[in-house]
């Protein structure tokens, strides 16, 4: 070793380097094209299913004249339940955790507690919500339940998101605004959380989207596959269309896998939406706040 040249050290190869670069390329473009090619053959299936006929239409045992109405109408239900009832406990908990708590104890044990809920698979919030809401609190399978147990599958998004957002505000402004003489929820109110506000909608509106998605806690905690009626009240039977897919797949007939295939359809531009909406006002509120 002591006799080598540094100086007459050979470069790496030109064409390995090449190589390595076109594996990483194909490492890439690979799980892409599989998934293009699941989302054509899905559309491909499920766009001669989509017409209004099949947006109103109840479910039904011939596959012809099945329809998602229940399903679409219970996932909005759902989630602007899980909305209320999310989001503002989950901006407020960031928010007293980023402003308030400081390093505290309490604040320790909080942030612990919500690092941990984040990684709990969902199908356990459907047990919890089973047990809990269904059961303990004599909920049963009712909308409110199910709502009740979304708003605590994503609000450890929520108060992630929030408070990461909440940290891209300069420490320098909440200081001038202590110096000028205005209290901390006075800063916190009309400083801190208006700069803030296009990342804690971008993260809120993508946690609400994917509460849209989920369907193994909520057939965890008994919601209906097959449902002729919309929700009439908190208490309500429901289902959503995650769920109506799932019922669909495991039918055996091939006119239901053409139901499933509109109904992913459906579910995909639904989620399109939430993300093209977190987007367009993510980047609305960063023109206002410049």
């Amino acid at each position: 070793m002591a006799g080598l040249d540094p100086g007459q050290a050979k470069p790496p190869s030109r064409a390995l380097e090449r190589a390595f670069a076109g594996l990483c390329l194909a490492a890439a473009l690979l799980p892409l094209l599989l998934l293009f090619v699941l989302l054509a053959d899905v559309v491909y299936d499920g766009l001669s299913r989509l017409d209004w006929a099949f947006l109103t239409s109840y479910p039904s045992r011939r596959p012809e004249r099945a329809g998602v109405l229940a399903g679409l109408v219970g996932s909005f239900y759902l989630v602007g339940l899980t909305a209320l009832i999310a989001l503002p406990l989950g901006v407020g908990a960031a928010v007293y955790l980023e402003e308030y708590g400081g390093r505290g104890r309490l604040a320790q044990i909080i942030e612990v507690n919500i690092s941990n809920l984040a990684g709990v698979p969902s199908i356990i919030y459907g047990l919890l919500g089973l047990e809990l809401f269904a059961r303990t609190l004599a909920m049963g399978r009712s909308l409110l339940a199910g709502a009740l147990m979304m708003a605590l599958l994503v609000m450890p998004i929520v108060i992630l998101s929030t408070r990461e957002a909440l940290r891209t505000v300069p420490l320098g402004m909440r200081e001038a605004g202590l110096a000028l003489g205005a209290t901390r929820w006075q800063v916190t109110r009309r400083i801190v959380l208006p700069m803030s506000l296009p990342g804690i909608l971008t993260g809120a509106i993508l946690a609400i989207a994917r509460a849209i998605g989920e369907a193994a806690p909520l057939i965890v905690l008994g919601a209906l596959t097959y449902v002729d009626f919309l929700p009439d009240g908190l208490r309500s039977a429901f289902t959503v269309l995650p769920i109506q897919i799932f019922n669909w797949i495991g039918r055996p007939q091939a006119g239901f896998k053409l139901n499933a295939a509109a109904g992913i359809v459906l579910l995909l531009l639904m989620l399109l939406l939430f993300n093209g909406l977190a987007i367009y006002l993510r980047n609305y509120f960063q023109r206002r706040t410049r």
